[in-house]
């Protein structure tokens, strides 16, 4: 029990500090990622320091819930990489501790960190993303610094242009002004020129005031401006010169801070009970609105003027346009009539009339569509924000959940693949993130948009991944090779043709030399076997012939177990050019089309399933040329082993 205690410490001690780093590192990505984002927003308006140090304290505090999962899964990777690269997860197993209670104390440990998540994105993330908001609202908001550029029109000021041809730095004086003010309209454009100029705030820095020197204003004549002339007539205007001008220009250079109060009444600024509440009350009203409009809608159809009028026969000419409507004369009433028949009462009609009748009912229909359109739209908005408050309501538990799925990815991964480092498990991890991280969005996106269910889009990604997680427990706890690269190269070396040789060494003490009459009458026979072979299969199998045979090759078999048996008698040869010459032998169970080993039934269901059936066809094909290689190696081997044995006079 004390180990067991002193096992978990470990464990703890050497995952905590490698998750620290890696949140520390996962927070500062997603915080460079917002800086890129919003970086032009916040550049060049003179916002102090205080203002965008809180800011990115809001954002931090944003982005844990995101960068939290990461962490775990980039510090499980290398913990359990790093303890199977160091073989201590190979000393753990060894002491007889399953990987299972291995992973139990970091288990533990994440599940508090889950719930501590939950909370903390129930109670503290909706307070910091209303003041990240506000402050990211208030900073855009923000009149930009005015940084006049050299030679270079600038248009910062509203309704006025000005270009300066240089700026004296020291004096901090504008030589070569000129602006054109198209305040009052671009027909009553004023041009100023001036020698030089100079620009400062006003104390409460709310406008700027614009000194100019020696220059010139150009402006058209006001007084005549709206009086009407021919087109010939010149456009009087007005010329001044001028030693001195101050302009007064509204420029309003302060931090004024957006109100809190328009994002705490949305989803965001809303914990688990204020959101449920927004949606039931949301939902009653949604849907006292849709009762309404419905009985509203059904007041206007013609069913329900049916469903109160008197039945009517038409009788030609009686029908009239009153305000609007059409009214039937009170001769044509009849008493034992059930249905109307609304296109005999419409033919029978002038054609005055009927003009009326048709303009009258498409002037409703359009009214009709512009008013519940108008209401339609209303409505989907209304849909639309209780979707989003489903779908944050799903996120603060998603992302906990995200955090446990993560572990056991991260964990039974790196005790299979055993690669620590930052290298490996940093590769891995911000691969499978991305992965995540896309089917999140799709998740999410769908939910926002009414395609899905809010619960289908925001478990979508935990759906996807939790079989993963499970898969890759059962396979480190089974020490499984799935993983190693090893196990893939052989696979692709044997696919095409690089196969493995054979290795024999002599042995040290031979209990029982080899019968060499016996082996050589072996030889011949597997010599005479995979002569016939070669001459039988000298052409292309037949497609239907192949999947006849369910895709095997009893022949190609035999001969295997002939050539294994013949090598496990001659591995107790004490002569090494024997030993050197059965080495040559090859391996041919892995290359022969019975690999597949299906029925002849099913494989005549495959024969037809095309292209399925052509591909293993196909690959049958090319497996059976390496089939044939090799048995032509086997017959020379089996020529020169008999040649061997027979020079040597091995005989008895």
């Amino acid at each position: 029990m004390r180990t067991i205690k002193r096992l978990d410490l470990f464990l703890l001690k050497t995952f905590l500090p490698l998750f620290i780093m890696t949140f520390g590192i996962c927070l500062f990505i997603f915080l460079m990622q917002f800086l890129w984002k919003y970086v032009d927003e916040m550049v060049g308006k003179g916002i102090e320091m205080y203002i965008i140090a809180k800011l990115f304290f809001y954002v931090a505090l944003t982005h844990v819930p995101n960068a939290l999962p990461l962490a775990i899964l980039f510090a499980s990777l290398m913990t359990f990489g790093n303890l199977g690269e160091q073989l201590e997860l190979l000393a753990m197993k060894a002491s007889g501790i399953s990987l299972v209670r291995i992973m139990m104390p970091l288990t533990l440990f994440l599940v508090i960190v889950a719930i501590s998540a939950f909370f903390f994105q129930n109670n503290v993330i909706p307070v910091s993303q209303v003041k990240m908001y506000t402050l990211l609202v208030s900073v855009k908001q923000k009149s930009p610094e005015l940084e006049i550029p050299e030679s270079t029109f600038y248009p910062g000021l509203s309704g006025k242009n000005i270009y300066v041809r240089k700026k004296d730095k020291k004096t901090k004086m504008l030589r070569n002004v000129m602006i054109y003010d198209s305040s009052e309209g671009f027909n009553n454009m004023r041009v100023i020129v001036a020698d030089s100029g100079q620009i400062k705030t006003s104390v409460d820095k709310k406008y700027l005031i614009l000194s100019l020197f020696s220059g010139e204003s150009f402006e058209n004549y006001k007084e005549n401006k709206n009086r009407a002339r021919d087109a010939k007539d010149a456009v009087p205007y007005r010329r001044e010169s001028f030693d001195m001008m101050e302009m007064l220009i509204e420029f309003d250079g302060n931090f004024s801070m957006t109100s809190e109060s328009m994002f705490q009444d949305r989803y965001v600024g809303k914990n688990l009970a204020s959101l449920q509440q927004s949606i039931d009350s949301m939902t009653v009203r949604l849907d006292s609105i849709k009762s309404v409009e419905s009985k509203a809608l059904f007041s206007q159809s013609y069913r329900r003027t049916l469903a109160h009028t008197a039945h009517v026969e038409p009788v030609a000419g009686t029908g009239k346009i009153v305000d609007g409507s059409f009214v039937v004369g009170k001769d044509s009433l009849t008493a034992n009539k059930p249905v109307i028949n609304f296109d005999s009462l419409y033919s029978i009609q002038k054609p005055d009339v009927k003009m009326s009748l048709l303009s009258y009912s498409k002037r409703n229909i359009d009214n009709l569509l512009m008013n519940y359109g108008f209401k339609s739209s209303t409505l989907s908005f209304e849909e639309k924000e209780i979707r989003w408050h489903h779908t944050e309501m799903h996120r603060k538990f998603t992302l906990s959940f995200a955090c446990l799925i993560f572990f056991f990815i991260g964990a039974p991964l790196g005790a299979i693949i055993r690669k620590g480092g930052l290298g490996a498990p940093a590769v891995i991890s911000v691969f499978l993130f991305i992965v995540y991280y896309i089917i999140d969005n799709i998740g999410y996106k769908m939910a926002r948009d009414g395609i899905w269910l809010p619960w289908q889009g925001m478990w979508m990604s935990s759906t996807v991944l939790l079989p993963l997680g499970v898969f890759l427990t059962n396979k480190a706890v089974n020490d499984s090779v799935i993983l190693n690269a090893e196990t893939y190269i052989d696979a692709i070396k044997r696919f095409v043709g690089k196969r493995e040789f054979r290795k024999i060494e002599k042995k040290d003490i031979i209990m029982e030399l080899p019968d060499y009459d016996a082996v050589t009458v072996s030889l011949q026979n597997l010599n005479r076997c995979c002569k016939q072979y070669i001459a039988a299969n000298s052409r292309r199998m037949h497609y239907i012939n192949f999947w006849k045979q369910g895709g095997t090759d009893g022949e190609a078999e035999q001969i295997a177990l002939e050539i294994e048996s013949v090598v496990s008698i001659l591995e107790n040869s004490d002569q090494n050019l024997v030993l050197n010459k059965t080495m040559d032998f090859p391996i041919i169970n892995t290359y022969h089309p019975a690999s597949f080993k299906i029925s002849p039934r099913l494989g005549m269901i495959l024969a037809v399933c095309f292209p399925v059936g052509g591909i293993i066809y196909l690959i049958a094909l090319y497996r059976r040329k390496l089939l044939r290689q090799d048995i032509k190696t086997a017959i020379r081997v089996c020529d020169e082993l008999i040649e061997i044995i027979n020079g040597k006079n091995m005989k008895k």
